[in-house]
């Protein structure tokens, strides 16, 4: 039996060590906290070295657009947050003032969280509706002849 040249054991060790290592930083790069504001407030110099998730309600009148890019202050229990968003896509259209939004990014030693993604949803487009009335949005769902 032959045994295996040094220089093919030696090869396969660094390619299995080159895969962990990228395996390990990808999956730390992308990683990304779900904080709070508050919370956000308390992480000291942590909050400055690691991706976030940080949501909260559009402060109304706060929004300012720049083409595809946004500047809007996040408000979550009582704590507010200036958020810059420079992402690939152009805020959603459910983004307006009062929305429910999730920002991901960095967070600034300026004191701005930096997204580069956002996701919002409105709240009242999702509120049952009142009674008496009839619901609005997809009634794809109701019985024929029912509301429109």
């Amino acid at each position: 039996m032959r045994s295996i040249p040094f220089k093919i054991v030696a090869a396969a060790i660094v390619v299995i060590a080159t895969v962990s290592w990228l395996a390990y930083t990808g999956v730390r790069d992308t990683k990304s906290y779900y904080v709070t504001i508050t919370e956000l407030n308390a992480m000291g110099n942590k909050a400055y070295s690691r991706n976030l998730r940080v949501a909260g309600n559009v402060a109304p009148g706060s929004i300012e657009r720049s083409g595809a890019n946004a500047q809007f202050v996040l408000i979550e229990q009582g704590k507010q947050l200036r958020v810059n968003y420079e992402g690939a896509e152009p805020p959603p259209d459910t983004f307006k003032d009062d929305a429910q939004a999730l920002a991901v990014g960095t967070y600034g030693r300026d004191g701005v969280f930096h997204a580069t993604q956002l996701q919002a949803k409105c709240a009242s487009k999702y509120a049952p509706a009142k009674p008496g009335q009839a619901p609005s949005g997809n009634t794809a769902m109701l019985a024929p002849g029912s509301a429109k």
